[in-house]
């Protein structure tokens, strides 16, 4: 399987965000705290070069605990502002506006001392597709200010929103690259959501994500599936055992692949397997070139 997806509004996308970058003090970078490798668009960093940044890791409660903390120290090692939030409960989402505020202290003091009349901070918020920037922006705005959606691809236009006084953000839609180079980050954006699942074989999606789950997270799979043993099975194997458990089961006794991919990846998705990381940072600690 090759996974590739770039609807033609994303070259589009990319272009608007290139355009837009100049208007903007700091880019808020939000990527899936379950993926933060795989949720990273590599193209963002060469449109956004040497823009102040913020990496917020969303979807925080979904993930491994233990790992995240794995992550922010990686980050902090390259010389990133980050932090991890919930946008759905907000958790985090005042101590990002206070971080916003802190990196632009320097500049606000010299505008002052220039006699120059206060502006607000302008934000620029990026990300791939259904990694939650709607909700994001929402919660932080304190009201229902961008549309929602729980599949990719529902914000399709830039719009400036103000968050308060102080803070004005300017949203853009969801961009993805065009090629996948590793097809492991491929997986991972179609376990979690980003990739429409509609475009997708979620049978063998759900079998790849039972596989690696058997061999990371095995505790948290077989209590989930009350399956009785994993060693030696690969996934659609472990995928009908799953299936038969939970009743998938159509005439003849033979397995619904459909039904029961569908629940592995709605339970892996809505946290129910557990709080799940997917990837752990780089092992070296240098900064990236």
């Amino acid at each position: 399987m090759n996974i590739q997806w770039f609807p033609g509004h994303m070259a589009k996308t990319r272009r608007l965000l290139a355009e837009n970058l100049k208007l903007v003090d700091i880019v808020i970078e939000l990527l899936d705290a379950r993926i933060p490798a795989s949720s990273k668009n590599p193209e963002i960093d060469e449109i956004i070069k040497n823009k102040p940044r913020v990496v917020a890791l969303n979807k925080s409660d979904l993930a491994d605990g233990e790992i995240s903390k794995e992550w922010s120290k990686w980050y902090s090692s390259q010389g990133y502002t980050n932090i991890f939030i919930d946008a759905v409960r907000g958790t985090g989402i005042n101590e990002l506006k206070s971080r916003l505020r802190t990196m632009m202290k320097d500049r606000r003091e010299k505008d002052l001392q220039r006699g120059r009349i206060f502006r607000p901070i302008r934000t620029m918020v990026v990300g791939i597709p259904n990694v939650g920037k709607s909700s994001f922006i929402n919660k932080i705005a304190g009201r229902a200010s961008a549309a929602t959606g729980d599949r990719p691809g529902v914000t399709r236009s830039k719009q400036w929103i103000r968050l308060n006084e102080e803070i004005e953000l300017l949203d853009t839609p969801g961009i993805l690259w065009p090629k996948f180079d590793d097809q492991q980050v491929a997986l991972n954006l179609a376990f979690t959501g980003a990739i429409k699942d509609d475009i997708l074989d979620t049978t063998e999606i759900a079998g790849k994500l039972m596989e690696q789950l058997s061999l990371t997270y095995p505790d948290s799979l077989k209590g989930r599936f009350k399956l009785e043993s994993l060693e030696g099975k690969d996934g659609i194997t472990l995928l009908e055992e799953a299936g038969r458990k939970r009743g998938c089961i159509i005439s003849g006794g033979e397995i619904d692949y459909s039904r029961i991919a569908s629940i592995v990846l709605d339970e892996f998705r809505a946290g129910k397997i557990g709080r799940i990381t997917l990837e752990r940072p780089p092992e070296s600690l240098g900064k990236e070139s």
